[in-house]
């Protein structure tokens, strides 16, 4: 790695005014270095934050953090946010257990004035703060940076709304790269497209303003004149329409800026502090700038696992095939039998694994940007009229759309099938991504089915069988895959019935989803009487629970006659989750078991290691073995 002369000298935002202009530029030369080397090594959202490098030396430059406040929006871009704040010498800690978070978190910097992990809440944030600020009568600069795809989210636009009404001070950047993950969709992409070819339209626009201000006429006639600007912006080019939309809403607009210009960048960022109310600067940023690979293809090195820094070849993939990918499989071979499925993602299409269904059915796939509110409600319209549609989203974004799942798809109880990727631990990107929520969120409903299939090979008999409901359905899965070494044939998907895998006595554990896998090795384990005391006086039961909602009562009394106690697995939350529905069952039916429970506790899982974070809990075939063992070996009644 480079010696980063001229980042040694930055402890803080600060030394950045003390840094000559080449210095500047240098800076950025050696930030860009630093990034790589780092993702190379940890992985991370690389193409991101090269395409915000002078960005936010430039926002550091001018504003005075940290009282001077700045809101990232998901803030996987703030890496270099990071680098600028005193956080440089442990940047190589990046992503690992006990090192830098991927995102903004508020424990870990005062520079960090508010924490993200999803888009479009920026400008709702620091909208909040500008008020605050008002209220306390303060005069700090309060900036909001969003990409242009949180602009396919609404949470965005009721942001931008609410600014524009109000006389606050506030600076909103869009930093646009033409991308979220994937390119961007829907309307507001064509619109932005057309902004960034029409810089001479802005300045002609700012020029009029010049002479609209010094216009000796009351208020009446200034705003007929305004109103005759805008419409004459629209006549000189109504295809272009050029700002009206920001300009309508309330916002001065800026731009479009040249996002790796210093000069520019610096020029417009003072210029926006000394305009009063709300202000949207428009940055143009090239995503991946600066790295030949990630400028080539961004999309693969938006969020990249680790790789060679010389030609940018990424680590090699185990051959497994993981959930995700069967997941995009099973979509082929149901819609291949069925007109009637549509896909439908929030953005998501390489990690959901739906890009080989709309290779195959481009018509019947539909990426609605990051929307995942608007991706249900429009799911639950297609299937009233007649469709089946599969909505394929991670666990941590489903919860954005909560209330179209019980207003609009459970209450009117609508064929909505829910594939919900990254179901439980999530490793490196911390505790904005876990999916470790959704089964407590989702059984509580009615007219919800809740299922989780051991295995890849499980998962399409089960999406076969939920798109064969009349009412609402989830399938949660995990990221990567499960060992392998368990070929039990898949038994057919019977409503609400579980599966025994292992007949035993004494001990029965009752696993749903990939912790079967756990569960299966632990059995071989004792079964192979190379582990734990010298003489068990029995095997433990194995089963698959399959349902989440419903659980198999009927099996739970079954096995509250003949064990002494359950044990239940889950890579979920225990508070809401599938051992609470067990514990559920056995107190309504008075059944004479104990049962323990192994989940997460109440607490918040931070990034690390997948295998490291489910030890934590004891979910490892060691682990679960010794735990069977002991109460093997002294069995327990409540």
């Amino acid at each position: 790695m480079a010696k980063h002369m001229i980042l040694e000298r930055v402890a803080s935002p600060a030394d950045l005014k003390t840094l000559s202009r080449s210095e500047l530029d240098g800076l950025a030369r050696e930030i860009r270095d630093l990034l790589v080397v780092t993702c190379a090594r940890n992985g991370g959202h690389l193409a991101p934050n090269l395409g915000v490098v002078e960005l936010t030396i430039a926002l550091h430059r001018v504003l005075d953090a940290p009282r001077d406040k700045i809101v990232w929006d998901v803030s996987h871009q703030a890496y270099v946010h990071k680098i600028l704040t005193g956080r440089a010498d442990r940047f190589s800690t990046l992503r690992q257990e006990g090192g830098l978070s991927g995102f903004a978190m508020r424990s870990e910097s005062p520079y960090d004035c508010f924490g993200a992990g999803h888009a479009s809440t920026s400008v709702s944030a620091a909208l909040g703060m500008a008020v605050a600020r008002d209220l306390r009568g303060g005069d700090e600069t309060i900036v909001a940076v969003l990409g242009d795809g949180a602009l396919t989210g609404g949470l965005a636009y009721e942001a931008l709304n609410n600014a524009g009404a109000l006389p606050s001070n506030l600076i909103v950047v869009l930093n646009d790269n033409e991308m979220s993950i994937a390119p961007n969709v829907g309307s507001i992409a064509s619109y932005l497209s057309v902004l960034r070819s029409k810089p001479f339209a802005n300045f002609a626009r700012e020029k009029a303003k010049d002479v609209l201000d010094r216009l000796p006429f009351g208020g009446t006639a200034k705003k007929a004149f305004e109103t005759a600007e805008v419409a004459a912006m629209r006549f000189v080019s109504p295809a272009e329409k050029t700002a009206v939309i920001f300009e309508e809403l309330g916002f001065r607009y800026v731009g479009p800026v040249d996002g790796h210009n210093l000069d520019a960048l610096i020029d417009a960022l003072q210029t926006a502090k000394h305009v009063g109310g709300p202000v949207l600067l428009h940055v143009r940023t090239v995503k991946g700038k600066g790295y030949e690979p990630a400028e080539h293809d961004a999309r693969t090195f938006h969020g990249v696992g680790a790789f060679d820094v010389e030609n940018g070849k990424l680590e090699a993939r185990t051959g497994a095939t993981t959930f995700s990918d069967a997941f995009g499989a099973a979509m082929n071979v149901v819609a291949a039998r069925d007109p009637r499925v549509i896909g439908i993602t929030a953005a998501m299409p390489d990690g959901t694994k739906l890009s080989a269904f709309a290779k195959t059915f481009p018509h019947r796939y539909h990426d609605v940007g990051i929307a995942e509110a608007h991706a249900v409600c429009f799911a639950a319209g297609a299937a009233a009229a007649g469709l089946r549609p599969v909505c394929a989203i991670y666990s941590t974004f489903l919860q954005r759309a909560y209330d179209q799942i019980v207003h609009d798809v459970c209450v009117q109880d609508l064929p909505v099938v829910f594939c919900i990727d990254r179901a439980g631990f999530v490793g490196d990107d911390g505790p904005t991504h876990m999916g470790l929520y959704d089964i407590a969120y989702l059984r509580t409903l009615p007219n919800m089915t809740v299922l989780a299939p051991r295995d890849e090979t499980e998962l399409l008999p089960m999406l076969e069988y939920a798109l064969g409901l009349d009412g609402p359905a989830a399938i949660r899965y995990p990221r990567g895959s499960t060992s392998g070494r368990h070929h039990d044939p898949v038994a057919p998907i019977e409503a609400g019935r579980a599966e025994v895998l292992r007949e035993g006595s004494g001990v029965a554990i009752l696993a749903l989803g990939n912790t079967v896998d756990v569960a299966l090795d632990a059995y071989d384990l004792l079964a192979s009487g190379e582990w734990g005391p010298p003489a068990l006086p029995s095997l433990p039961t194995v089963v698959n629970a399959r349902f989440a909602k419903p659980v198999d009562a009927a099996l739970i009394e079954r096995l509250a006659a003949t064990h002494s106690r359950l044990l239940t697995l889950e890579e979920h939350a225990l508070a809401g989750g599938f051992g609470s529905a067990v514990v559920e069952v056995v107190s309504d039916r008075g059944l004479p078991v104990a049962v323990e429970r192994i989940g997460v506790p109440d607490e918040l899982v931070q990034h690390g290691a997948q295998a490291k974070q489910r030890a934590q809990i004891g979910l490892t075939a060691d682990g679960l073995a010794e735990r069977v063992a002991r109460a093997l070996v002294a069995p327990a009644r409540p």
